[in-house]
């Protein structure tokens, strides 16, 4: 059981590493994939570079990276502003407006966005403070907020489904391409469900529509930022043509397979830093110089990120190799659990790792083993997948919570402990309960 004793060691690290010292989450990474090396034997060196070069040379990392600059060029083009604007002036004068406003434009970006973090401040920047405007309080305001951001990792093409798709355990069960229609489908529960929180915050509050002095009039709005919702038509263009009959007809006029030719994950980024540049080119820099600074500006977020997916693929390599796959569904075989039981018991380790790491981080530490498990169990790999997405949403909703909470609470200026129970009780159950029924086939996707 080796395996088992270098996931334990691994997860020691990490959650000492960034709980106790309270240092980051790249460097947890790093010391965690350092610290399973010696599991692997004699040969530690040699697959502590095999394990570290896959990453490296892994498509995911670098559609990954694009990913995070789509999303800051969208931030300071000012699309993102337009989009939010958009929205509030559609439904920011009913009751409550802010607070659906600050539901579906969380939904709306993490759809595109996929930081959590960044959908907390992008969202909460503007809606929290309507909120309490509104006569919400600031931690229901800030509760909101941070059981949103969650969506990011529930809707395609998140760091986390790439990290978990790219791994060693689970890249053999299953086709990125083939993930997504799901995993749309199980973002969509999970949207069903805030639009259901967001209900009843706002029915135990005293909140008022908004003031229309505090949002712009549909048809200013409108014309400002009708051309934002083509970030959600060009996403679709990847999709479309490596799928269905359409892939089918322009593999036969051109003579290869498309869904090999066409890399969905590298080229959904490129559609849509394409499209926001297009979008938002009048805040965009004119020189060279200019647009240096603009990528010098943008540089700490791939730092964090890069080595992050990075050390993530490579520490998941590096486990993979100790034989932990087959060793923790082994063991969790032998329990001989109903199906209703083991997606309780891995929906609950893969949340209790999810709350001091990063999302990221819990796919690479317990999302693939959940995955293989569920399989080995005869899940089918999309829908454990799926199911194994949907519990490590819960960064933000599990004390001692993850950067969306901390953000969130910080632009509200509420004490984050104010909000755990409410994130709780409001977030992290009802998904565990989300992904058990998709499990169980209850919710289809």
């Amino acid at each position: 059981m080796i395996g088992i004793w270098a996931l334990g060691a691994y997860l020691a690290v990490i959650l000492l590493w960034t709980t106790l010292i309270k240092r980051s989450v790249g460097e947890a990474m790093i010391i965690g994939f350092l610290v399973v090396l010696p599991f692997t034997g004699a040969a530690a060196l040699e697959i502590g570079w095999t394990a570290l070069y896959s990453a490296m040379t892994d498509e995911i990392v670098y559609a990954t990276m694009a990913f995070v600059f789509m999303g800051y060029l969208l931030d300071k083009s000012g699309v993102l502003d337009r989009l939010i604007d958009l929205l509030n002036s559609l439904i920011g004068g009913v009751k409550g407006g802010p607070a659906w406003v600050s539901t579906v434009a969380s939904a709306g970006l993490g759809g595109v966005v996929h930081n959590q973090a960044a959908i907390a401040a992008t969202v909460g920047s503007v809606t929290i403070p309507w909120m309490e405007k509104s006569k919400l309080d600031k931690p229901s305001a800030a509760t909101l907020v941070a059981g949103n951001a969650g969506m990011g990792i529930t809707f395609p093409f998140s760091a986390s489904m790439f990290v978990l798709v790219g791994s060693a355990t689970v890249g053999p069960l299953l086709n990125i391409n083939d993930l997504v229609l799901p995993l749309l489908f199980g973002g969509l529960w999970c949207f069903l469900h805030r639009l259901i929180v967001t209900w009843l915050l706002i029915r135990k509050s005293g909140m008022a529509p908004l003031d229309a002095a505090h949002r712009l009039t549909v048809k200013t709005a409108f014309g400002q930022g009708w051309a934002t919702l083509l970030l959600f038509v060009v996403v679709a263009i990847p999709l479309i043509i490596t799928s269905g009959a359409i892939a089918t007809a322009l593999s036969d006029w051109i003579g290869a397979d498309i869904t090999k030719s066409v890399s969905v994950i590298v080229w959904i980024p490129v559609v849509l830093i394409i499209t926001g540049a297009l979008l938002g080119w009048k805040r965009l820099p004119r020189g060279g110089r200019d647009w240096w600074k603009l990528l010098e500006s943008s540089a700490p977020r791939f730092g964090v990120v890069g080595i992050t997916v990075v050390f993530a693929f490579a520490g998941a390599n590096a486990l993979a190799a100790t034989g932990l796959p087959q060793q923790m569904t082994a063991l969790l075989n032998r329990m001989n659990l109903p199906l209703w039981l083991l997606a309780i018991l891995i929906g609950l380790i893969v949340i209790a790792v999810a709350a001091p790491l990063s999302a990221t981080a819990t796919m690479a530490a317990v999302g693939t083993v959940g995955v293989a498990t569920l399989v080995a169990a005869g899940v089918p790999a999309t829908t454990a997948a799926v199911a194994v997405l949907v519990f490590s949403s819960c960064e933000a909703a599990v004390p001692p919570g993850g950067a969306p909470l901390y953000v969130a609470c910080g632009i509200a200026d509420v004490n984050p402990i104010a909000t755990f129970a409410r994130l709780l009780t409001h977030y992290a159950l009802p998904l565990l309960g989300i992904g058990v029924l998709i499990i169980l086939g209850i919710l289809p996707i």
